[in-house]
């Protein structure tokens, strides 16, 4: 009988071996997968960092491009008003104008030659 207890307490610890080198494998795979891990998360991080950095540029490129064209809107505007001013600053002088209230009710030939200078 102790032959038989001794054969079953080897068995038992032949098996706690088996276990323990599987448990070993079983840990070196997680470690494995955990450094994986580690460095795919890495790389996703650094990644999703220069996306926002490259958004972060254009959107100043843009904010910088809409002010000058802001600008630009601003300088025609008042180039419309200045040229809008010497229009009608020029329009009681101008005897074209006033010839061409002619061209509804005339041949254009006819109005054309009454408003040029003599």
């Amino acid at each position: 009988m102790d032959l038989q207890i001794d054969f079953f307490h080897r068995k038992d610890n032949d098996m706690h071996i088996l276990k323990s080198c599987e448990s070993s494998e079983d840990d070196g795979k997680k470690m494995k997968r955990r450094e994986k891990n580690r460095v795919a998360a890495q790389r996703s991080r650094k990644k999703q960092t220069q996306k926002a950095d490259l958004l972060h540029k254009e959107f100043e490129c843009l904010e910088q491009e809409n002010s000058l064209l802001k600008k630009e809107v601003q300088a025609l505007r008042e180039e419309q008003r200045i040229l809008t001013e010497a229009l009608e600053a020029h329009e009681p002088l101008c005897p074209f104008l006033h010839c061409a209230m002619k061209l509804v009710s005339s041949p254009r030939s006819e109005v054309m030659a009454s408003c040029l200078p003599r």
